[in-house]
C-alpha cells in the first residue's frame, strides 16, 4: 500500500492529465454528448491520483459504510459545487496554487490520521468540515483542467453536468476498489502496526504534490 502511494506521488503529471484524443474531442464536442462526457469524467477521476490519495486518507480509519458514505458525500458536494461553478461561470483560479492546496489536503488528512492536531493544539478539528472545504478546492482543480480547453457553448451545461456525473461514478468505482483492499489489510494484524507509517508516506506524497505544483508556479510566474 505504501509503495502504491509513493508511486502515485512521484507521478503527479498524470494526476490531471488529459489524453490528446480526449482533449481534441472536448474542444470539438459541439452539442450535447452525455455518454462521452460521463466516460471522460469517470476516467479523469480514476486517474486523478491527488483526489484518490485524499480519499484514501479520509476513509483510512472509517470502518462503517454509513460513515464512508457521509464523508464521501461531503467531498462530492464540495467538488461538484466548484467544478460546475468554475466552468459555467468562467471563474478562473491559478491551477498551480489550487493543485498545491489539493496536495496540502493530503498532508492535512495524513496528519489528522496520525493524531498530530490533538498533540499540537490539544483538540481535534472538525473532520467533516475539513473534508467539505477541501472538496471545494478539489472541484476547482477539476475546473481548471476543463478551462484549458475552448469549450463549445452549444450543449455546454448538459455536457459539464454529465462530466460531473462521470466524476462521481469514477469516484465510487475507485473507492470500492480501495475499500476492498483496505478490508483485507485491516484483517491482518499488521494494519495497526503499519497505520502510522502508512500515513507518514501519505503525508510525504502530499508534500511531493505540493512541491511539484509550487515549483511549477514559480517557474511559470
Amino acid at each position: 500500500m505504501a509503495a502504491a502511494l509513493l508511486f502515485a506521488a512521484v507521478a503527479p503529471a498524470f494526476a490531471h492529465g488529459v489524453a490528446e484524443g480526449d482533449a481534441r474531442f472536448i474542444e470539438q464536442a459541439s452539442g450535447t454528448h452525455l455518454i462521452p462526457f460521463v466516460y471522460l469524467g469517470a476516467k479523469h477521476m480514476a486517474t486523478g491520483y491527488d483526489h484518490l490519495l485524499f480519499l484514501f486518507g479520509v476513509i483510512f480509519f472509517l470502518y462503517r459504510l454509513k460513515d464512508v458514505a457521509i464523508y464521501v458525500t461531503l467531498f462530492a458536494v464540495g467538488h461538484s459545487t466548484t467544478l460546475l461553478y468554475g466552468v459555467l461561470s468562467g471563474t478562473h483560479v491559478n491551477p498551480y496554487i489550487v493543485d498545491a492546496i489539493i496536495g496540502l489536503s493530503v498532508v492535512y488528512k495524513a496528519l489528522d490520521n496520525m493524531g498530530a492536531f490533538k498533540v499540537w493544539f490539544g483538540f481535534q478539528p472538525d473532520t467533516r468540515a475539513a473534508v467539505l472545504v477541501f472538496g471545494l478546492f478539489h472541484g476547482f482543480g477539476l475546473a481548471t483542467k476543463l478551462q484549458d480547453f475552448a469549450l463549445p457553448e452549444e450543449g455546454l451545461v448538459a455536457n459539464i453536468l454529465a462530466f460531473n456525473v462521470g466524476v462521481e461514478i469514477g469516484q465510487i468505482l475507485a473507492l470500492s476498489a480501495i475499500l476492498i483492499l483496505m478490508d483485507f489489510w485491516r484483517l491482518h494484524h499488521a494494519f495497526a502496526r503499519h497505520a502510522f507509517a502508512s500515513n507518514a508516506v501519505l503525508m510525504a506524497a502530499g508534500f511531493t504534490l505540493m512541491g511539484y505544483q509550487l515549483a511549477g508556479y514559480v517557474i511559470n510566474a
